[in-house]
C-alpha cells in the first residue's frame, strides 16, 4: 500500500514538474491571455476544425464546406445557377478553370469532372485588403465542383468562418463584409446544388 501511496506521488510530482516547464518552454500564460482576446466563437471553431482533422487525417477537409449536387441537376445547370445567383447578389464571376478538360487535353485520358469557378466583390474585397493584407490570400473567392470515385458530384468552398471569426473581433463594417460574402457564397451552393436561381 505504501508502495503504491509513493508511486502516485512520484507521478504527480512529475505531471507538475512537466506542466510547469512545458508552462515556462510555451509561455503558456501570455498564450491563454491572448486567447481571451479573441472573437468568441474562434475557439469553437477551432475545435470543430482540430476534431475534423483528427476524424480524417486530412487538414484540408478542416478548411472547407462541401455540398452535394442532386443527381438529377447537371453540370450545365450548375453553372449556369451559379452565374445567375453570382450576378444577382452583386458578386463577380472572375475566372473559369475547366481543370479535368484541361487534363483530359493534355493527356488523352479521361477525367473526374473538376471545375474551378473563382469569384469576386470588387469593392468588399479593396475594404478586405485595406483591413488586413492577409485577407488577399482568401481572393477570389472559389467554388469547385467536383466528382468523387463514386460518381457524385459535390461543391467546395474555403469555410470562410476562420476568415470572419477566427481572430480578435472583427469591426463592424469588416463583420458585415465577411458576413455578407460568406452568406453569398454558401446561397449560392446550397441553390446551384439544387438546379435553383
Amino acid at each position: 500500500m505504501k508502495l503504491l501511496k509513493n508511486l502516485f506521488t512520484i507521478i504527480g510530482l512529475m505531471v507538475t514538474i512537466i506542466f510547469f516547464v512545458a508552462y515556462i518552454k510555451f509561455d503558456l500564460g501570455t498564450k491563454f491571455k491572448q486567447a481571451s482576446s479573441l472573437d468568441p466563437e474562434a475557439m469553437g471553431l477551432y475545435m470543430n476544425m482540430a476534431d475534423i482533422v483528427l476524424n480524417t487525417g486530412n487538414a484540408a477537409e478542416g478548411m472547407i464546406r462541401k455540398v452535394k449536387i442532386d443527381d438529377d441537376v447537371s453540370n450545365d445547370d450548375v453553372l449556369e445557377a451559379l452565374d445567375a445567383l453570382a450576378i444577382e447578389r452583386g458578386i463577380k464571376p472572375v475566372g473559369d478553370l475547366p481543370l479535368s478538360a484541361e487534363v483530359e487535353a493534355r493527356t488523352g485520358k479521361k477525367q473526374r469532372y473538376v471545375r474551378v469557378l473563382s469569384y469576386c466583390n470588387p469593392s468588399i474585397a479593396m475594404k478586405m485588403v485595406e483591413f488586413s493584407k492577409a485577407y488577399g490570400a482568401f481572393l477570389p473567392c472559389r467554388i469547385v465542383i467536383m466528382e468523387d470515385a463514386n460518381g457524385h458530384r459535390w461543391m467546395y468552398t474555403m469555410a470562410l468562418e476562420l476568415m470572419i471569426s477566427g481572430g480578435k473581433t472583427l469591426p463592424k463594417d469588416m463583420l458585415a463584409y465577411g458576413n455578407q460574402v460568406r452568406k453569398t457564397i454558401y446561397d449560392m451552393m446550397d441553390l446551384a446544388a439544387k438546379g435553383e436561381f
